[in-house]
């Protein structure tokens, strides 16, 4: 399995299809195989770069607190050992307050960026869902675990469709056999990245064109936290999904896949 050594760390990594690099970064909790119904639309045109963060799947996961400076370096170690001199980004949740950092502290690396549900600092209600998710992973079994992190993440209108209820009910029973757990260490790693990221003002030096997208009825990151960072980065554009959560991109997917190549492309 191919795996990196990029700032003090082991990243493991997979590549699909072909073209001008597109480096994809997932959520808390979890790992970069989350992507491949996203990338197996987007290796028609890019070569995607699926990693797990530092904390989740098959990446070292150190105990220390983890910041998203830190774990933007992990990606530019990543993209220099690859030989990538520069990269479209799309960061999920998590995934995008690091692609926020990589694009801060490594511009000339980030050709673009797509930030999906993200922040650009947490308020006491983010402070607070963040740690009652670490409570929430340290005293319940892995299907329950997922049944809170779906909740969260996912609007009423999938509740609500049957089709997407079964497909939650699966997600579920898949996170009972998860081959490769995130340990409890993991996750408090992560969430301190997300809890202590403050990027409002260094943002606005960010000069690479980004789209912020996101869904209207998000009460994990809502609507305000879009609207702050595209307010702060001076070249974004952004767009909501109506009836959509935090999970938008799984809830759209069919608008999500294409609108966010077209957009790649001209950008």
């Amino acid at each position: 399995m191919p795996h990196i050594h990029s700032n003090g760390i082991n990243l493991y990594y997979e590549e699909h299809g072909s073209g001008a690099p597109l480096l994809l970064i997932m959520g808390i909790t979890a790992p970069g195989s989350v992507w491949e119904q996203h990338a197996a639309y987007w290796e028609k045109d890019f070569r995607c770069i699926l990693a797990d963060n530092r904390g989740v799947g098959r990446s070292d996961k150190p105990a220390a607190p983890y910041t998203t400076a830190q774990m933007a370096d992990d990606y530019a170690g990543l993209l220099d050992a690859l030989q990538i001199p520069q990269a479209r980004v799309v960061g999920c949740s998590m995934g995008s307050i690091i692609a926020q950092q990589l694009a801060i502290r490594h511009p000339e690396k980030v050709t673009s960026l797509v930030l999906m549900c993200t922040w650009a600092r947490c308020d006491n209600t983010a402070r607070g869902v963040f740690q009652h998710m670490m409570h929430c992973k340290a005293r319940l079994r892995p299907e329950e675990f997922s049944l809170y992190i779906q909740l969260l993440i996912y609007a009423k209108s999938s509740w609500d469709d049957q089709q997407m209820f079964s497909e939650l009910e699966e997600g579920r029973r898949q996170a009972a056999m998860e081959s490769h757990p995130q340990p409890l260490h993991g996750l408090e790693g992560q969430a301190a990245a997300c809890v202590t990221h403050d990027a409002l003002e260094k943002l606005r030096e960010v000069a690479a064109p980004a789209l912020v997208i996101g869904g209207r009825d998000d009460t994990f990151t809502p609507v305000w936290m879009a609207e702050e960072v595209a307010g702060a980065m001076p070249n974004a554009e952004l767009h909501l999904y109506e009836r959509s959560g935090h999970a938008f991109h799984w809830e759209n997917m069919t608008d999500f896949n294409p609108r966010v190549r077209d957009w790649l492309l001209a950008h």
